[in-house]
């Protein structure tokens, strides 16, 4: 006769009682906006993890722009790539800090699901887009939410845990995640990507090894990988006296400054620039296009108002079925030949 497995949820709370930091956040209670009954297999952080990762927001990632627009080399990173060496990362840092690690991981996944097509300056253009016919502007971070909310599932949602739908929003943005969990992923999606766009940025030409900034490169180090497990070092050791999730002023602000940099000579440098117009003709034409008839989007059952519905269309779009798109509409006769 087969033995029933010990209870998930009371192992759990052992474990983390035992185990964990007194700031980690508890896997149990989950709280939903619907109540559900817990998995007998999987905490609900792990849930909320598998459901991000087999949605469909998550599958266009690899399609989507990290800072090169259809890049042709395989080697670039896409938003699919930055959001594992994001969550990889993280996870590293909260079990250093014996923090929940599987909270940390679905925030990880989930946290760059709202980007859309064309990298910074497609956020840039789309933001600038919707204000100017009447709506509120795009926030990718914002984008995210309304996804694991009110997009995915044909309009169901993914109804995921308060913690995991706090870190998504507040990746980003003016207010901090409630959860230290939370706060790992905010610092840590910089760390990643400031490194990680520095090895693409040299790949493809737009800056070089010399270009860098000599004092923040001797500070942190002279590799990606050496950069982050120095930054990943700090973030622990201070972290953990300091009750929240810091750097010390030394390293954080070499990272801040090397930020500045990449701003200004990679994501919204020359290169990038010469995209602009591009990318402002091609988001505007389907934004335009779609609210003259919203009947040529699909069928849509969030309740959103038209452009609202347009900018979660034109939002989710990769960076090549945006381009065929444009292409069909704007130069039908070239996609006859």
């Amino acid at each position: 006769m087969a033995v029933p497995p010990p209870d998930l949820e009371a192992r759990i709370r052992a474990l983390e009682d035992e185990f964990l930091w007194d700031r980690a956040t508890s896997s149990y209670p989950a709280k939903r906006r619907t109540p559900e009954p817990d998995s007998p297999v999987r905490t609900p952080f792990q849930r909320d993890r598998d459901r991000i990762a087999h949605s469909k927001a998550f599958r266009r990632l690899k399609h989507k722009t990290q800072v090169f627009i259809a890049p042709e080399g395989d080697h670039y990173r896409t938003r699919l790539t930055h959001t594992l060496e994001t969550c990889f990362i993280a996870r590293t840092v909260a079990r250093a800090l014996a923090l929940n690690e599987d909270l940390t991981e679905a925030i990880g996944l989930g946290h760059d699901l709202g980007h859309p097509p064309f990298g910074h300056i497609g956020e840039e253009v789309l933001d600038a887009a919707i204000s100017e016919r009447g709506g509120d502007g795009f926030r990718h971070n914002e984008h995210s939410l309304r996804l694991v909310d009110d997009l995915e599932r044909d309009g169901r949602g993914l109804n995921l845990t308060e913690p995991v739908r706090d870190g998504i929003r507040n990746h980003t943005g003016p207010v901090k995640p409630a959860t230290l969990e939370g706060r790992i992923v905010r610092l840590v999606d910089r760390v990643a990507y400031i490194n990680h766009d520095i090895d693409d940025a040299v790949r493809a030409g737009v800056i070089s090894e010399g270009d860098l900034p000599r004092e923040q490169i001797e500070r942190l180090g002279p590799t990606g990988a050496a950069r982050i497990d120095a930054l990943v070092q700090d973030i622990v050791a201070r972290s953990r006296e300091a009750g929240d999730i810091v750097q010390s002023e030394e390293m954080g602000g070499a990272m801040l400054r090397l930020r500045k940099f990449m701003f200004d000579s990679v994501y919204l440098g020359p290169a990038a620039r010469s995209e602009h117009d591009r990318v402002e003709r091609t988001l505007t034409t389907l934004i335009d296009h779609y609210l003259e008839d919203p009947a040529r989007m699909p069928p849509d059952r969030s309740g959103g108002d038209p452009l609202q519905r347009v900018a979660d269309y034109v939002a989710g779009m990769t960076d090549r079925f945006c381009i065929a798109t444009f292409r069909r509409i704007a130069l039908p006769e070239e996609s006859r030949l």
